[in-house]
């Protein structure tokens, strides 16, 4: 199960959603106050649904097929927390003095970069299996 590439690629993804959004701020309120994933409830439940969903897609080595739609799922979620993010930028004032966007806003554009190498090395993969099957 670790052996193979894609494992590590979820592990990485399971590690940036599951652990670094409560330790980098996603922005900073007018009057100075961090906020955090924990801060915002529904954020939170997005990050650990990703990270259950890495975690489940590694734990599915055996069936590659579910595994990819897991991981297509997973994608689809960090794709919905990134244009929730930038909606969020968006609405908060662009002055450097006043506001500013943390580094955590970043976490699922990075998510979702290693679910795609992880979907090709699972494709790659199932490639391989299907022409060793076909040699028989």
């Amino acid at each position: 199960m670790i052996q193979r590439i894609q494992s590590l690629y979820l592990i990485v993804v399971a590690i940036l959603t599951g652990i670094l959004p409560f330790f980098f701020n996603l922005w900073i309120h007018i009057d100075g106050t961090e906020v955090f994933a924990n801060n915002e409830m529904l954020i939170s439940i997005a990050f650990y649904a990703s990270t259950v969903l890495a975690i489940w897609a590694m734990v599915q080595f055996k069936n590659r097929k579910s595994q990819f739609v897991i991981n297509r799922l997973n994608m689809i979620l960090n794709v919905f927390l990134l244009g929730f993010f930038v909606y969020r930028s968006l609405n908060l004032s662009g002055e450097t003095l006043v506001s500013e966007k943390g580094i955590g806003m970043l976490i699922p554009v990075f998510s979702i970069i290693f679910l795609v190498l992880a979907n090709k090395a699972i494709k790659k993969d199932e490639d391989l299996v299907k022409s060793v099957d076909r040699l028989r």
